[in-house]
C-alpha cells in the first residue's frame, strides 16, 4: 500500500497545531514555511481535513487552521480517511476463477479465498492499529522539548 506523502503533511500539521493550540488559528502560508511545503498543495491537504471535521478553518486576515476536536479524539485513522479516501488496499478478483484453473472447481468457490481472508484480516488489524491512535499519543511519544520548541519557534516566526 502507498499513501500519499499529503498524510504526512497532515498528520504532522494535526500534531503542530495541537502544541499551537493557544495561538489561535494558524496561517496557511505560515505552516508552510514551517514545513518548506507547496502553500496551495498543503492549504489542499488541510481543507480535506476541515470538511472532515478534524479542523477548523477560519478566513480572513486573522484566519487560517486550527483543530476542531481535542487531540485525544482525532485518530490517526481520521486523518488517513480524510485525505486517501475510504481505502480498500486489496481487491480480490477472483482469478482463481478464471481460465483453467476455475473449470470444473464446483461448490469449492462458495467461499472466499484464503488469499482474500488473510489480506483482509490484515487490512483490518493496520485499520485497528490506526484507529487506536490518536494525536493526543503522538504529542506524548514526541520528545518531551518539542511542544516547547515548536512554540518558541512558532513565536519567532509571527513575531
Amino acid at each position: 500500500m502507498n499513501m500519499g506523502e499529503g498524510v504526512e503533511w497532515g498528520l504532522h500539521s494535526c500534531l503542530t497545531l495541537a502544541w499551537l493550540r493557544d495561538a489561535g488559528p494558524v496561517p496557511i502560508r505560515k505552516l508552510a514555511v514551517w514545513f518548506d511545503l507547496p502553500q496551495e498543495y498543503l492549504k489542499k491537504r488541510l481543507q480535506a481535513l476541515a470538511r472532515a471535521g478534524i479542523l477548523d478553518s477560519t478566513p480572513g486576515a486573522r484566519g487560517g487552521f486550527s483543530l476542531a476536536r481535542e487531540p485525544e479524539r482525532i485518530t490517526l485513522m481520521d486523518v488517513v480517511t480524510a485525505l486517501e479516501g475510504p481505502l480498500e488496499p486489496f481487491v480480490c478478483t477472483e482469478i482463481r476463477q478464471q481460465g483453467h484453473g476455475g473449470q470444473g472447481a464446483g461448490r469449492e468457490f462458495a467461499r472466499p479465498c484464503g488469499v482474500a481472508t488473510a489480506m483482509r484480516r490484515a487490512e483490518l488489524a493496520w485499520r485497528r492499529e490506526l484507529a487506536g491512535q490518536t494525536v493526543a499519543d503522538l504529542m506524548a511519544a514526541a520528545p518531551k522539548a518539542s511542544a516547547e520548541r515548536t512554540r518558541r519557534q512558532y513565536a519567532r516566526l509571527t513575531g
